[in-house]
């Protein structure tokens, strides 16, 4: 006869299921997540959408560097925590926001201002659209359950970014734009996003534009807000540019100084569809702009432009991914930097070229100017290419500026700091000239010029 003893398993500390500790900031996102789920606005299905977009946040956390798409901007590290939600503005918040956009001046632009994320109507210009245009209010559409705009979100260029899964999550105001097949609209639409409450709180717009087949639209975003005010930003705007139709977006970013700003453009183009984007940036303490451009629709042609000027400890990301998914695309990329005191760029563009995208032509550039021997300029440039018969490439520079070129100005009598100056603006110049909109381009030459006599 034998015996035996039952044993009991002990667990398997190996084996154990790690569940990762959350920063200050992913337990504060989860919490305003929790306390604002039911006044966010979410009709017919919308809070589906803001649920899975929450679960996946809470599943991975805020990106870090062992992510390879965030490898130079640590969002774990660089978020150290997350202002509470914006209430709707105040008469004293209205008030301050009056003037806002002002950089462009005086430019002729329909503005829609929107005031800690919600628009304000009052300080826009909604009455006597031209034909073929037409805005709501996001909210509206959110709150009312568009299925237009439900069955879309996230759909235009699908993807698995964090700062998109999160702004789909709070997503509250922003712009709904249609612009009907063959219109087309002469005067800009501003886009005015100003934080104006004067505390720490945080924004998540998101807008949708359409512009239809053969129709035309200049949609010009801008952001701005106090200098001694750490708000944070998270906006994401999806644009559909349908076949034979034209688009110029300009973006610019003259955040205060403590801002922390997370940017993302995703875009689809039709057939024969042309685009012309530019973002410029002067503010803000850490930035990450984000561009998804797809190439849907055959002989489409994009042209992406960035100028950037940076100083103090600023950190400016600039992360792209251009999709040739069809024959026939046309894509250019230019991204200027200028670095002084201790800042730093981020430039991370990838082109990818599909099985079966034949004839695409790509090319991509970005170049850093270096004013400082503590500015720090990272570059990663990517081809995926997976048709043979295609024209791409790409190219990175980082360097000071070109000694000769200072002794031939210096050698006619112009002061240093003059000199300097000049081959700044014209180094930035390039990229600025990409748009065609003369009264843009102006403002945006002279607000590089304050920068430069603000440094000088």
């Amino acid at each position: 006869m034998h015996s035996s003893k039952t044993r009991r398993r002990e667990p398997n500390p190996m084996k154990a299921d790690v569940q990762p500790i959350k920063t200050k900031a992913e337990q504060a996102l989860a919490d305003a997540f929790a306390s604002a789920r039911k006044t966010l606005p979410s009709g017919g299905g919308v809070s589906e959408h803001r649920q899975a977009s929450f679960l996946k946040f809470d599943g991975e956390g805020l990106p870090h560097r062992r992510v390879e798409e965030w490898k130079y901007t640590d969002l774990r590290t660089l978020m150290r925590d997350a202002k509470p939600l914006a209430s709707p503005p105040d008469a004293a918040a209205k008030k301050r926001a009056k003037n806002a956009g002002r950089l462009l001046g005086s430019m002729g632009a329909r503005r829609l201002v929107f005031v800690d994320g919600y628009l304000v109507p009052e300080l826009s210009d909604l009455s006597k659209l031209e034909p073929g245009l037409l805005i709501v209010s996001m909210a509206d559409a959110l709150a009312a359950g568009d299925p237009y705009i439900v069955a879309r979100l996230g759909q235009i260029v699908p993807n698995d970014n964090m700062a998109v899964a999160l702004n789909t999550a709070f997503m509250g105001d922003g712009a709904v734009i249609r612009v009907v097949k063959g219109a087309r609209i002469e005067r800009p639409i501003h886009l005015v996003f100003v934080s104006a409450s004067g505390t720490s709180n945080s924004t998540f717009t998101r807008s949708f534009v359409v512009v239809e087949d053969e129709a035309r639209a200049t949609l010009i975003e801008s952001h701005e807000g106090p200098e001694a005010v750490d708000y944070q930003i998270n906006c994401a705007l999806e644009l559909v540019v349908g076949a034979r139709a034209e688009v110029d977006h300009i973006k610019i970013c003259t955040d205060g100084a403590q801002a922390l700003h997370l940017s993302t453009l995703m875009v689809e183009l039709g057939e024969r569809a042309t685009l012309r984007d530019l973002s410029f940036v002067s503010g803000s303490a850490v930035l990450r702009n984000q561009l998804f451009v797809r190439f849907a629709g055959e002989n489409a042609t994009a042209q992406l432009a960035g100028a950037s000027l940076l100083r103090g400890r600023q950190h400016v990301d600039t992360t792209l991914v251009v999709d040739h998914a069809v024959p026939g695309g046309s894509s250019r990329e230019l991204f200027k930097s200028v670095l002084d005191d201790q800042s730093r760029s981020v430039f991370q563009g990838k082109i990818i070229v599909r099985p079966g995208a034949q004839k695409t032509d790509g090319k991509m550039m970005a170049k850093a100017l270096l004013l400082s021997d503590d500015a720090e300029a990272n570059s990663k440039p990517e081809l995926e290419i997976f048709a043979d018969d295609v024209q791409c490439g790409h190219g990175a520079t980082a360097g000071a500026l070109d000694e000769d070129l200072l002794f031939y100005l210096r050698a006619r009598g112009i002061p240093l700091k003059q000199a300097e100056a000049l081959l700044i603006q014209s180094f930035v110049g390039e990229a600025i000239d990409t748009i065609e909109q003369d009264a843009v381009k102006d403002a945006l030459h002279a607000a590089a010029l304050a920068w430069l006599h603000e440094r000088a």
